[in-house]
This record gives structure tokens, sequence and C-alpha cells, in this order.
């Protein structure tokens, strides 16, 4: 996996989760649903989170502290990563989305992906084969609003 990765630390750790997995991760999700107190409906939405893809990655950033690399780059490095991991699946005609949210902070799920605690769970990546056409199709933006010259 090559993406920007100052001094070369390759900060992350990918976690692949399917099959049997997939359950695992939904008993994790769902205590750590039920330790955040959710309500009925945000435990079952966790539950069930992972037979939404029949593959899902979690990336964390293995960040070092005092590194001459500071831990904010080591977690850009990290969500570069997932970026290029979606990029990737795209062009060989699956698609993904990136989920993240309350539970990459849950002791519990942290715990589960063996994060220290300067390590960051940056996301959870769904990929799979579309079964269905999007139904709204998203234009390119207008740039200006977002590119200064300088």
């Amino acid at each position: 996996m090559r993406v920007p990765d100052h001094k070369s630390l390759q900060p992350w750790r990918f976690f692949v989760i399917e099959g049997e997995g997939r359950d695992r991760f939904s008993a994790v999700l769902e205590q750590g649903a039920v330790a955040a107190g959710g309500d009925e409906k945000a435990i079952e939405k966790a539950r069930n989170a992972p037979f939404r893809a029949p593959l899902i990655i979690t990336v964390v950033a293995k960040c070092e502290e005092n590194h001459k690399v500071p831990v904010w780059e080591q977690e850009m490095s990290a969500g570069c990563a997932v970026m290029a991991m979606q990029m990737a699946a795209i062009a060989q005609g699956f698609n993904g989305i990136w989920r993240s949210g309350a539970l990459t902070e849950s002791a519990i799920v942290r715990e589960a992906f063996e994060c220290r605690p300067q390590d960051k769970i940056v996301g959870f990546l769904y990929l799979g084969t579309p079964q269905l056409k999007a139904s709204t199709t998203i234009s390119t933006p207008d740039p200006t609003p977002f590119v200064r010259y300088f």
C-alpha cells in the first residue's frame, strides 16, 4: 500500500471482517452501543451494521507519540489508506462506503481492534458489489468556493 506516509511509518493496521467475523463484529458493536447507553433502536442499528456489506475493513491509525511525525499526520496517512482502498475497489467494479461515528471511540470497540491509548479507529470501510443503481446523480461541484490562488 502506497499513500502519503511521512518517514514511511506505515501507521495503519487493517482488520478484515467477513463471513463469521461479521457476527463477531456485530456482537462488539452491540456491546459498544449498550455501554454508550443507546436506546433499543440504536442498539439494533449497531447490531445490524456489519450485515450491510460482505466485507468490512476496520482501519486503525497505529500512532507513535513523541515522534518527529506528529500524530495528526499519522492519522491522516491512515485516512489516505482508506481512500486508496475504496478507490481501488471502485476501479474494480465494487463499491464502498466509509463509516465512522461514535462507536469508533467506544472502549469496547477499541479493545476489540487492539487500540492503544494513542491509536484511533479512522473508520470502517464497507465493500461489496452494488445491488442497485444509485437513485441520485452526484454532480461535480463548482470548485470556486474551495479554491484560492496564492
